[in-house]
């Protein structure tokens, strides 16, 4: 069992390991790399952003180095934002990017298609549109695996990536505009197409436990680079057999004959060295040699890894004439240098990205002050959810580990341990104003799926209360249906997707429930933990509808889902601490 396994790595601490490896790769590739901004997050290239040229910004989890950041330098990308462990950057840290490589004609944000991701780079345009930087996103959708043709906009971006962004970046390097780089991009992922194979688990370092059980004898096709199951589990076979099995989904997604040119990518998962990886490659060549298609440029080795996780895919770039010309455009970054000469360095003008801040003082003379629940009582709610949430935070992780990708709890964790530090230091808010800045606090330091959602909850919450200094019960279930309302107008998940929506809205309508009969705050919360208990198990009934884990069908039966677990989490400790 996996709960006997411990793994090791080499890391300092778990809080420190992004820090010091961004650290690490800037001290090895001083002469392509800086950091830019206050996040720390946005890795810049020293020769890359510049007036005039639209900004290659690319981004998402730590674990699948060189991707992102080591494929940030000129003719490639311009800046990467950084974010922890699996998990989406948070819109500052991607802003902090975007600022870096404005160069005046707009930026292209490129990510995989993750909820998390999509979200927190959805934010993040908007704060350039306000800030008057024109920008666009790709989503690279690159992994057959994950979802039917005829669905193509449903799927994973995997080591698709690698490509995507080198046509992109090279786009830019030619200097065509904003709407020419997007169309690139496009073109390059609409042509672009991948599948993996997992032989062994990986695990989070926060952790120390596989994400996954996968026996010393088998194997997971389709699997997705964070550990999500994939399209079948079965036993060990030869790497022929396993390369005709991914080629065979492959080329019947996107058929290749005779007279195509294809770039190929094997790409190894972390643990699965070169000499393996080789043997893959032998028999891609041989499959495409007896379709007539021939290979124009090939490259082996690890480029979008999984930390430690075993196994490899395969990516197929079925080239045209514009396509190869940005292929074959010179690049120099620390995973991906192209040969050849390189323009010298452009001058990049510092550009005022500074915006009037908003917010009007508070009249606490015109708030409601009924209620048990003050800021201090509200205060103490939330730094018991903060403790609850780090005392169940492997137990989520877990969770997520059977139908995720294993980070749920530490990204949880994450969040809420801002949160605790910004209640240390805003003493006197309102309830209303500490709910924005736990909101701010919990993006700003998570990002993944759960940042903007939980950002948007508490914004919601702390709108719905702004005219009480406390709660009463009426205000302690308009701040919980606050919530519920803000992640899914962030979210779009509606009850029945098994999301933390399925524990969110039950809670809500039990809490009403109870203040309809007169119930006390107290009252209110004992219901709300009810309502909200009673949708965490219903999850396991049903099949996953979003996220990561849709792409199970019914293998996600029988599994809480680890947000809606979660929600009762949190509801438990404030129900606890006010009867306290």
């Amino acid at each position: 069992m996996t709960d006997d396994i411990r793994t090791k790595k080499l890391f300092n601490a778990p809080e420190d390991i992004i820090t010091h490896a961004i650290e690490g790769m800037i001290s090895a590739h001083p002469d392509l790399l800086c950091v830019q901004g206050a996040t720390g997050r946005a890795v810049v290239a020293k020769d890359g952003p510049r007036d005039g040229k639209v900004g290659i910004i690319i981004g998402g989890g730590s674990g699948h180095e060189p991707a992102f950041a080591g494929y940030v330098g000129r003719g490639l990308a311009d800046a990467a934002a950084v974010g922890n462990v699996f998990a989406s950057p948070a819109p500052e840290q991607i802003m902090d990017a975007a600022r870096a490589a404005d160069g005046g004609a707009g930026v292209l944000f490129l990510y995989g298609n993750y909820t998390g991701d999509v979200m927190n780079f959805d934010m993040a345009a908007e704060d350039c549109e306000r800030l008057g930087i024109p920008a666009r996103s790709v989503q690279v959708t690159d992994d057959v695996a994950s979802a039917p043709k005829g669905r193509e906009g449903e799927r994973r971006g995997i080591a698709g990536d690698f490509f995507v962004f080198k046509i992109a970046g090279a786009a830019a390097e030619h200097g065509r505009d904003l709407t020419g780089c997007v169309a690139a991009a496009r073109h390059a992922n609409d042509n672009c197409r991948s599948m993996g194979v997992a032989l062994s688990a990986c695990s989070m370092p926060q952790t120390g436990k596989l994400n996954f059980e996968i026996g010393h004898d088998e194997m997971e096709i389709g699997m997705g680079v964070h550990g999500e199951p994939g399209m079948r589990r079965g036993k060990l076979a030869t790497a022929d057999e396993v390369t005709d099995e991914l080629m065979a989904a492959m080329l019947a997604d996107m058929p290749l004959g005779a007279g195509d040119r294809v770039a190929v990518l094997v790409n190894g998962l972390g643990a699965t060295g070169p000499l393996e990886l080789y043997i893959l490659h032998r028999r891609v060549a041989q499959i495409l040699g007896e379709r007539g298609v021939a290979i124009h440029r090939s490259w082996v080795g690890e480029y979008c890894t999984s930390l430690e996780m075993a196994g490899a895919s395969i990516t197929l770039l079925k080239l045209d004439e514009d396509l190869q010309l940005l292929l074959d455009t010179p690049c120099r970054t620390p995973a991906l240098t192209v040969a050849g000469a390189l323009e010298p360095k452009g001058t990049l003008t510092r550009r005022d990205h500074s915006a009037a801040a908003a917010g009007t003082a508070v009249n606490r003379a015109a708030l409601k002050t009924d209620g048990t629940v003050t800021p201090d009582v509200f205060r103490a709610m939330m730094l018991a959810a903060a403790d609850a949430i780090h005392a169940n935070r492997d137990w989520l992780s877990e969770l997520d580990g059977v139908i995720g990708d294993g980070d749920h709890g530490v990204t949880m964790d994450i969040g809420w341990t801002a949160v605790r530090k910004i209640l240390s230091t805003e003493q006197d808010g309102t309830i209303s104003e500490l709910s924005d800045a736990m909101g701010k606090a919990f993006l700003d330091a998570v990002g993944a799926s759960s940042g903007p959602l939980y950002a948007s909850a508490f914004r919601k919450a702390g709108e719905a209360v702004a005219d009480r200094l406390n709660l009463n019960a009426d205000g302690m279930v308009a701040w919980i249906e606050g919530l519920c309302a803000g992640i899914q107008a962030r979210g779009g998940a509606q009850v029945g997707d098994k999301t933390m929506i399925d524990a969110w809205v039950p809670a809500v309508a039990k809490a009403r429930e109870a203040l309809h009969s007169g119930g006390s705050v107290s009252d209110c919360l004992a219901a709300a933990c009810q309502g909200g208990i009673s949708g965490r198990d219903y999850t396991a009934t049903i099949e996953s509808r979003r996220g990561r884990s849709a792409k199970l069908g019914a293998r996600s039966l029988g599994h809480v889902d680890p947000g809606a677990a979660s929600a009762v989490v949190l509801l438990t400790a404030l129900r606890d601490t006010v009867q306290s």
